[in-house]
């Protein structure tokens, strides 16, 4: 069997743009990745390595302690209520599966939407479970098709776009008409600026019913658990039950001390509040930077991104932020959609945040 084609990782093309950032006399701000700076809340370190001496296998399906506090925070963050406790899922963070979640649904031959402009792993996934990838932000291109599956993603990454409840609901019916899975990736949905997102759970766009739908959750942005790599998948408790047991065969289980991290996130909001103020700030700061400095900020109404351009292809910006000391990611790593915007992330400690916007003037 061969394996299936997949693209260059995004990142590794950026060596040669990344090795002249560097070379800034103060050094580079990397504002290229949206990995998290700040630091973990005590709550969960303490939970963490209370749970340090538990010496035996951790259950798949994560404990009920847990799916209780996913339940407990869907509701008090999100307003989406009657979740069902056995319908969460803990996963080993949110790529894994974004990435696997196609092949667990039996994608195969088969065909799976993604957004225009999306994170990658979308694309590489239904390429690992040999799915055919059709990018649309529309069923009406669509046509005749019942896919396997169709990927929403609001907030956006790259874009920070955020879809109203009346297209989710849209794409919701669409979809249940067909037998089609709608898999929502809702990893920024606490991080809105000037729109607010809402889950494809909520009442409004589910109408109450969870069937043929899923929300992808990660603890890595509002909690900066990267590197405890915690997420979730929760939803229509049919699906659940199905990625549950294959789970349990290929031995997908989130680390125990891990799940109790998870839950002692789950269960305090007043992190999450001061996680988004710290980006707020940040945003605050770069934002008008980047506007003075002759950049246009598309969209960008929720989430850890500026979604800039310069009226110019995505790579002489890239270069010419380089030649500045600054790294981002072009537009062209999301789709072919994008070539004269790059995403700047907001994931850089303050002092730098405020670096960047002072090179950007110069």
């Amino acid at each position: 069997m061969n394996a299936p084609a997949l693209p260059d990782f995004p990142w590794d093309t950026l060596a040669d743009h990344a090795a002249r950032a560097r070379t800034h006399p103060d050094g580079v701000v990397d504002l290229s990745v949206g990995t998290p700076v700040d630091p973990v809340p005590q709550q969960v370190q303490q939970a963490l390595a209370a749970a340090a001496g538990i010496p035996g296998y951790p259950t798949t399906h994560g404990t009920p302690e847990l799916r209780r506090a996913a339940v407990g925070a869907l509701s008090r963050r999100f307003g989406v209520t009657g979740v069902d406790e056995a319908a969460v899922l803990p996963t080993i963070g949110s790529k894994e599966l974004v990435a696997w979640l196609p092949t667990l649904l039996g994608a195969r031959g088969r065909v799976v939407v993604v957004p225009e402009l999306a994170y990658p792993t979308y694309d590489v996934g239904a390429r690992l479970a040999g799915a055919e990838v059709v990018r649309s932000d529309s069923t009406v291109s669509l046509g005749p098709r019942a896919p396997a599956m169709i990927w929403l993603n609001s907030p956006s990454n790259p874009t920070g776009r955020v879809l109203p409840a009346e297209h989710l609901r849209k794409v919701v019916d669409w979809a249940r008409e067909r037998g089609t899975v709608v898999v929502s990736d809702e990893c920024y949905l606490s991080l809105h600026w000037d729109a607010e997102p809402v889950s494809v759970l909520h009442p409004s766009v589910s109408g109450g019913d969870p069937t043929g739908l899923l929300a992808v959750h990660s603890l890595s942005k509002v909690s900066n658990l990267a590197g405890y790599r915690a997420g979730f998948v929760c939803g229509d408790p049919a699906l659940v039950k199905s990625l549950l047991e294959v789970r349990k065969h290929a031995g997908m289980i989130v680390p125990h001390p891990v799940q109790s991290a998870m839950r002692a996130a789950l269960d305090d909001d007043t992190h999450v509040a001061e996680q988004k103020s710290r980006y707020a700030t940040r945003r605050a700061v770069l934002k008008p930077a980047l506007e003075q400095a002759g950049f246009r900020v598309d969209h960008s109404e929720a989430g850890l991104y500026l979604w800039s351009t310069r009226g110019e292809p995505a790579d002489d910006t890239i270069a010419w932020l380089a030649d500045r000391g600054i790294l981002a990611a072009p537009g062209t790593f999301y789709g072919t959609a994008a070539p004269d915007h790059v995403r700047i992330a907001l994931t850089a400690p303050d002092d730098r945040i405020a670096t960047a916007a002072a090179r950007l003037l110069t």
